[in-house]
């Protein structure tokens, strides 16, 4: 009788919960009627997929330097305690997704006291755009990285870092939320009367130093183009922010909640200002021109030029190797520069048109990896098992 498949998993937060219980429906259908067993760290999701917890996931589910220190020792037992689970457990193999700062740690210890259980680590941490000595110092305790973006492997073996594979992003099978049907598709032609995104970020600090020059921006905007509305998709928690600093503006924006308005406004757009980061790859593969800016404390500005080395900070700009989502940092994201950028890709033109193909461009790279991320995953993973003698 063929033994059961046994999995360890290290996820710290609930997107990694995510990609785990994706991997973990992919991981049954491959091994079909071979029993899997499941231990690590997870959240609701994947207990209920069928995870032993071996501590709950809340203890090291914290973001922001103050709370980190403040947790710091319970932090440190949990890494141990992970390790010392996780080689109990012997799996066949140890999953780790995202939350670098603790599961790479867990994983370097596991190295050390089990170092036949092979380590596969989803999510490339950013050791191509800061910090790139991590690239080389993960080499000796994970077999491969599962990356979400295709610039990274290239990026990964310069570095010297580990055997980097890219498995495709989860965005990529979401293309049918985010693109028009015939009635949205036709309010996105209208030129006139063009529906803006306003995506100003998901963080407090984001908000407080994006939100009022977006203000200033659309207010221009709106002059050159009366007929424009305006459409702000905000996480919950700060929706309440949101109103009260929009609530003097003199063109206020429709405040939207929850993912499927957010999905629906996405549509209908022909246009957004966002702040940089991940959403400026979710409006390129949904096929919407983008201003990108960022904003943030002037220490935090200096700390970045010091640390990150990149031509660019905007994900679409990166994958292709040149700039078509015009990007403002700090003092250039001025309310007067980002509404000129933005009536030009708002209006038919060369610099919309150019954004436009740039976006199919992403989206053609993106594919290569197949349309499953998670079983690209899931079969990348396996890959690594090849070798073992006792792979049954």
């Amino acid at each position: 009788m063929t033994r059961p498949f046994r999995l360890a998993i290290v996820a710290g937060e609930a997107s990694g919960d995510a990609l785990a219980i994706r991997f973990v429906a992919a991981l049954r259908e491959q091994l079909g009627e071979r029993e899997l067993v499941m231990a690590g760290v997870g959240g609701q999701g994947l207990i209920d997929a069928g995870l032993s917890p071996l501590f709950p996931q809340a203890d090291i589910a914290v973001m922001g330097f103050g709370p980190v220190i403040a947790r710091l020792p319970l932090l440190l037992r949990r890494m141990e305690d992970a390790a010392r689970g996780v080689a109990a457990f012997a799996p066949d193999l140890l999953l780790t997704i995202d939350a670098p700062d603790f599961s790479l740690r867990v994983a370097k210890k596991l190295r050390r006291s089990a170092p036949s259980i092979p380590i596969v680590h989803w999510v490339c941490p950013s050791v191509w755009a800061w910090r790139s000595g991590r690239a080389k110092r993960m080499a000796p305790h994970v077999d491969r990285i599962l990356a979400l973006l295709p610039f990274e492997p290239a990026a990964l073996a310069g570095l010297h870092g580990p055997e980097t594979v890219y498995v495709g992003h989860p965005l990529m099978e979401r293309l049918g939320d985010m693109r028009p049907n015939a009635i949205e598709a036709a309010r996105r032609a209208d030129a006139d009367n063009p529906l803006v995104l306003l995506l100003p970020g998901s963080r407090r600090s984001e908000i407080n130093h994006l939100l009022p020059v977006f203000g200033d921006a659309i207010a221009r905007v709106a002059s050159a183009l009366p007929g424009a509305r305006f459409v702000l998709p905000a996480v919950p928690h700060l929706a309440a922010l949101i109103g009260d600093m929009t609530a003097q503006w003199p063109v206020r924006p429709e405040i939207v909640m929850g993912e499927a308005a957010k999905l629906a406004a996405f549509r209908s757009a022909r246009g957004a200002l966002a702040a940089s980061g991940t959403v400026t790859l979710e409006l390129a593969l949904a096929q919407v021109p983008t201003v990108a800016a960022y904003r943030g404390a002037s220490w935090e500005a200096a700390l970045a030029r010091r640390l990150i080395k990149l031509p660019s900070v905007i994900l679409p700009n990166l994958i292709l190797g040149r700039s078509v989502v015009p990007e403002f940092i700090q003092d250039t994201a001025t309310a007067d520069a980002l509404a000129s950028h933005l009536v030009a890709a708002l209006a038919d033109g060369a610099a919309r048109e150019s954004q436009l193909a740039g976006f199919a461009e992403v989206e053609t790279i993106m594919a290569a990896a197949g349309p499953s991320p998670a079983a690209k995953a899931v079969a990348e993973a396996l890959a690594v098992l090849r070798d073992r003698p006792d792979e049954s």
